[in-house]
């Protein structure tokens, strides 16, 4: 059947990357998580000192891109892509709360979006692929045959992102966990270069109250009803 293009967009810690993974395996299709090429991207500027004490030269930050490459590599345990800068798999190191700190103003930067935009589109050049984040059915992909747009109420997000945080060990408070959220919601919707905001054409997703099986399941009969490959 004829293999199609996912794009799912939304707010940190609602859940897309959860979907995603989910729909991508039960599909056989490729997930790529465009978040986490802005995190490595971060990683690498807070690990090479471009990024200190919360400031940066946005020309160091584009200079360093040339010194960037970014892969996706499937892991057998999780079944699911893995981020790889460099060679070296990051998945770890660029899910801490000072990289989501920094990366919604790293992502600001157009000629890094640039960058990152023109790498997304060349993985789902050939279709068969869901991709997460802010802007993929508003730029990436404008005529995917299938859009989401995911939200989820505030305080079961904090609670996601606290749980996720310190089940890798790494100690946060409720207060940090939310005070990062809402500055990157609003960063992720003001910012001037291709902002967070709902296509047109974008179906809601709310899952506050939604177990993963059940998302999973409302994806699924929407692709059954817009007669699209299941």
């Amino acid at each position: 059947m004829k293999r199609i293009t996912i794009a799912i967009d939304g707010f940190s810690s609602c859940g897309k990357s959860t979907v995603a993974r989910a729909l991508a395996a039960r599909l056989g299709y490729s997930y790529v998580d465009s978040g986490a090429m802005y995190r490595a991207v971060t990683l690498y500027c807070l690990q090479h000192g471009i990024i200190k004490d919360g400031a940066f030269v946005e020309d160091e930050i584009v200079r360093a891109l040339d010194h960037i490459h970014l892969t996706f590599q499937f892991n057998p345990a999780s079944r699911s892509s893995d981020t790889f800068l460099n060679g070296e798999n990051i998945e770890k190191q660029i899910r801490t709360l000072e990289v989501s700190t920094m990366v919604s103003p790293v992502s600001k930067i157009k000629e890094v979006r640039r960058r990152m935009v023109a790498l997304q589109r060349s993985m789902g050049a050939h279709k068969g692929v869901v991709m997460d984040g802010r802007d993929i059915g508003t730029n990436v992909f404008p005529d995917a045959e299938l859009k989401l747009f995911m939200t989820a109420d505030i305080d079961v997000r904090v609670q996601r992102r606290v749980d996720e945080l310190r089940a890798k060990g790494q100690p946060v408070s409720l207060d940090d966990v939310r005070q990062n959220l809402m500055m990157r919601d609003y960063e992720d919707s003001h910012r001037k270069e291709n902002p967070l905001t709902q296509a047109p054409d974008a179906v809601v997703l709310d899952n506050s109250e939604l177990s993963r099986d059940q998302q999973l399941d409302f994806v699924l009969k929407l692709m059954e009803e817009m007669k699209l490959e299941v």
